[in-house]
């Protein structure tokens, strides 16, 4: 089984990708202009503390969210002038968070109809029993002005083997459905047994990690489970209480992640796109389908790892993109660009390097796996991408600044 799926992808070429784009036709074949991407400093009185995340309410323009990774959310208005003294407190969960390195508050979503239907989710990290990631429902009892901290509902729990790949990002798809993206459970290798299994956790489809999860939260609580899901004839053994189970778990998406910490969904398409962080040699961008595999312990990108043994699944699919350790050391995932501020941009999807603060775009989805090089220098560490209502994109600097995705042609 090793040897078909290393012939499957060693089939696959690839291609140099100069300063982030190859040229090529737009999306309703006319020739395309191909910017040059920067960034330019937002909000420049306001500076934030490790923060992860940056979102505005559906279909809300006039405020911003920041999610802090010690557990707070903070928000603002949506205005250039905006002052240290503006800042509100969406929801403090501080004490609850276990916080540091690749630990803490690592995602948000709001419910498709808040403030209506008053519920948030929060994936957070807690180790007040050992280290697990939570993921929580929190109700606005004032009309979606804060957050309640006593509302919390943990809908899942899932045991954390190690401190790192946590991935963490959440989000609804355009089907109304909450995904959850999770790590293998850290360490190398997506090794160790008993906690990685012995064929890792990427593969092992009776664990949450390593997944994209899909779940029903309008449905019976806990909640319920979307009737494609790949294993939805399982829907009364859910794995939510400590992110296993004795069959394959209901939850299950797609399977194959080392570690898929930020990814989002195209608002036009709908199509799934996520950054998965490598370990020693490529980091990659997916193209995420119900049911996929995208290989992870037996690739890492495109190239076949030592990891044995790894499963029993031939149809492992490649990354739509990957770079090497020249160009980077840890992929956040972006957004396919929807707005009409940068010409030549719309319909590529955005992503960046958090160690280089290097930015790339690509055009479409096709095979073979293009290889990424070049890439637009940032200066900043890109912990995360944030999309406007009006489908600009922004950049956060862990460091603690925000920024505007600009471009030239």
């Amino acid at each position: 089984m090793t040897e078909l799926r290393t012939s499957y992808r060693g089939v696959l070429l690839t291609i140099a990708l100069l300063l982030g784009a190859c040229g090529g036709d737009s999306e309703d074949g006319t020739v395309s202009v191909e910017p040059v991407l920067g960034v330019e400093r937002v909000f420049p009185l306001l500076n934030f503390t490790a923060p992860v995340a940056l979102l505005q309410a559906p279909g809300d323009g006039s405020r911003w969210f920041v999610v802090e990774q010690a557990g707070f959310v903070r928000v603002f208005d949506n205005d250039p002038g905006v002052t240290v003294a503006d800042i509100g407190l969406f929801i403090d969960i501080n004490i609850r968070v276990d916080s540091g390195g690749e630990t803490g508050l690592l995602g948000m979503a709001f419910h498709p109809d808040f403030p209506s239907n008053p519920r948030v989710y929060l994936s957070y990290t807690n180790a007040d029993a050992g280290l697990v990631s939570r993921i929580s429902e929190f109700t606005s009892s004032d009309g979606g002005l804060t957050l309640d901290p006593a509302s919390e509902r943990i809908l899942m729990v899932i045991d954390q083997p190690q401190s790192n790949h946590n991935g963490g990002n959440i989000a609804f798809g355009p089907d109304g459905f909450l995904y959850i993206g999770m790590g293998d459970g850290g360490g190398a290798n997506d090794d160790g047994i008993p906690s990685h299994g012995p064929i890792g956790n990427g593969q092992l489809m009776t664990t949450l990690l390593g997944k994209m999860l899909r779940i029903d939260v309008n449905a019976a609580s806990p909640y319920g489970i979307p009737a494609d899901n790949p294993f939805a004839k399982n829907a009364l053994s859910l794995c939510n209480s400590n992110g296993t189970g004795d069959v394959e778990c209901p939850e299950i998406y797609a399977a194959g992640f080392r570690n898929p910490w930020r990814w989002s969904f195209d608002r036009q398409t709908g199509a799934l796109w996520v950054g998965d962080v490598g370990q020693n040699a490529l980091e990659e961008i997916d193209r995420v389908v119900l049911g996929g595999n995208y290989g992870w312990r037996c690739f890492e990108g495109t190239q076949p790892t030592a990891n044995l043994p790894c499963g029993s699944e031939p149809n492992l699919l490649p990354p739509i993109a990957e770079y090497g350790r020249s160009e980077g050391r840890s992929v956040t995932g972006g957004y396919v660009f929807r707005g009409s501020s940068i010409v030549g941009l719309p319909g590529r999807y955005v992503f960046g390097d958090f160690v280089t603060g290097r930015l790339w775009y690509i055009v479409g989805d096709a095979q073979p796996t293009l290889r990424i090089t070049g890439g637009f220098p940032t200066g900043l560490s890109i912990s995360s991408f944030g999309e406007g209502v009006d489908g600009d994109l922004y950049v956060v600097h862990y460091g603690g600044q925000l920024h505007r995705l600009i471009g030239s042609s």
